[in-house]
């Protein structure tokens, strides 16, 4: 089949409304004002599709989403930045999902989620293969996101992906419903690229060192195990060895939502532009800090110029 695509993400795209500032103390205050309440695009899959888009490739979107005003809100998003949305199923019977988050002044939050919304309804049903096939690679955005799209049902799409001469990508977050790393490990087994962040990683792999951690994914069958780390960078394990990438310097983080989308978009768009391991990592590092000096998901990589701008700096502060 004919690549039209370079990328296609699967996941969720959900409309994110992020408060910020807010302290931990927000219920002992009767009317608590903050800066700015606005409704933005978000889920794992929207903020990689929005990011790789505006850093230059073409790109797709498998979701799925309700038939309502915050899924219509999605589609003229994805159109705006010019996103192929065929792949976004509009099913009548589920409400779209909106997560409200609560961002700290140091940038730390957390989400208030609906249980019923269409990231907990998505499932393989949803996933529209033919469109699926038109990629060269295909981003799993988040394992755990969709908790109807487990481990099973991850190795029946992953190795449709791979007949059809595929690259894989995946992300993970915690395992919403008590998940473990078996529940995985057949899927981990077709990704080219696996990017956890070390938290979520320990957890998964009962280990605490970044090399015994990276060691036990890439036993997994992972082709590149690329972990986030944090200030410090990403950490790199595959068959040569291990290496880590260091942060940019002099970031100040005001809001972390979606610093690990988009590090991931950077991480595929350096693989898209042809760079070589440790490019795509200092790469993916750039988008991420750019990402976490905005406020939301996508409001910061507003184009390629900024994280070219952003690698010209990590160039020059690592000579």
């Amino acid at each position: 089949m004919e690549k039209k695509l370079d990328v296609i993400c699967l996941g969720a795209a959900i409309v994110d409304i992020p408060l910020q500032p807010v302290s931990r103390d927000i219920f002992d205050i009767e009317s608590y004002p903050v800066d700015r309440i606005a409704m933005t695009v978000g889920g794992d899959a929207m903020n990689e599709a929005t990011i790789i888009s505006r850093l230059g490739h073409k790109t797709g979107i498998i979701s799925c989403v309700g038939d309502d005003a915050a899924g219509n809100f999605i589609l003229e998003s994805c159109a705006k930045d010019h996103i192929d949305y065929e792949g976004i199923k509009v099913d009548p019977n589920i409400d779209t999902s909106m997560n409200v988050g609560l961002v700290t002044a140091d940038g730390e939050r957390t989400f208030v989620t609906n249980r019923n919304g269409s990231l907990w309804k998505t499932n393989i049903e949803h996933v529209d293969f033919d469109k699926m096939r038109q990629a060269k690679i295909l981003s799993l955005a988040s394992i755990f996101n969709n908790p109807l799209l487990d481990g099973k049902t991850l190795v029946k799409i992953f190795k449709e992906a791979k007949k059809a001469g595929m690259t894989i990508c995946a992300d993970m977050i915690k395992p919403r419903l008590g998940e473990t790393l078996d529940d995985i490990r057949e899927a981990l087994s077709y990704v080219d690229y696996f990017f956890p962040n070390f938290e979520e990683a320990c957890l998964m792999t009962g280990e605490t060192e970044e090399e015994k951690v990276a060691d036990v994914l890439y036993g997994c069958g992972v082709k590149n195990v690329i972990m986030k780390i944090g200030k410090r960078g990403c950490y790199i394990r595959n068959a040569d060895g291990a290496m880590i990438v260091p942060a940019a310097k002099g970031i100040t983080a005001i809001d972390t939502i979606g610093a690990g989308d988009n590090f991931a978009s950077g991480f595929i768009t350096g693989l898209l532009d042809g760079k070589d391991l440790k490019e795509c990592g200092i790469y993916a590092n750039c988008t991420a800090a750019v990402s976490v000096q905005y406020v939301g998901a996508t409001t910061g990589v507003k184009n390629k110029q900024m994280v070219e701008d952003m690698l010209a700096k990590y160039r020059e502060d690592y000579k």
